[in-house]
């Protein structure tokens, strides 16, 4: 039996393609907001704090940016954090009640995570509530651990992770898990196992002594 190769996919292939979609998809929204915020790329990098080449590769889609740095690029441009998960700025609601259907959320790309954003419509929220799927790898290493302003709260769906939060032990959570930690404390997430592993998550945007 012979197989047309035209229809023969595969599909570490096919993800790859989508994952450079993603990241060229934020990467353009990035750099029109910093634009929008009549920022250079110099001036971006010295009020975020982060690294030049480094939002210069987010804006041209090729790396994946952290959350943290997510978090900072934001707070410099003096925006929501929606506002770079959303293709059409202009047509975000201004009121307090929004919507997001099953499956209809923003996905948006990041190093080790792929988030759906949830709820993404409501203008300057001060909590961004994810869908997150969590890639299974080796044992967090301390550089590997994030900080950032702010409080934040999981609850697995599916699969097992390891919470690592500085100053405790790792601390392994399954579905019906719930954690709740000072995201000022590095901290980092992994899935144990080889299978979809899935979690709420929600984060505030702004510091809750602000």
């Amino acid at each position: 039996m012979t197989m047309d190769s035209a229809t023969d996919q595969n599909p570490g292939e096919d993800w790859e393609a989508e994952r450079q979609n993603l990241r060229s998809e934020l990467g353009t929204r990035m750099k029109a907001v910093r634009q929008a915020a009549g920022l250079t790329l110099d001036a971006a990098a010295q009020k975020s704090g982060v690294a030049l080449s480094t939002i210069h590769k987010i804006e041209n889609g090729r790396v994946s940016p952290s959350y943290e740095n997510l978090v900072r690029i934001a707070r410099a441009y003096d925006i929501g954090m929606e506002r770079l998960f959303s293709e059409n700025t202009e047509a975000m609601q201004t009121t307090r009640l929004t919507v997001t259907k099953a499956g209809q959320g923003q996905i948006v790309r990041s190093k080790n995570f792929e988030y759906e954003v949830l709820c993404n419509a409501l203008v300057d929220k001060k909590i961004i509530p994810l869908v997150t799927t969590v890639e299974q790898r080796n044992a967090l290493k301390a550089d590997e651990l994030e900080a950032h302003t702010g409080e934040e709260t999981l609850y697995v769906l599916t699969g097992r992770v390891e919470l690592v939060v500085e100053h405790y032990q790792p601390v392994i959570l399954e579905p019906g898990d719930c954690a709740y930690f000072d995201s000022t404390l590095k901290h980092g997430l992994r899935a144990l196992d080889d299978v979809e592993t899935r979690i709420f998550w929600a984060c505030t945007y702004t510091d809750i002594t602000q």
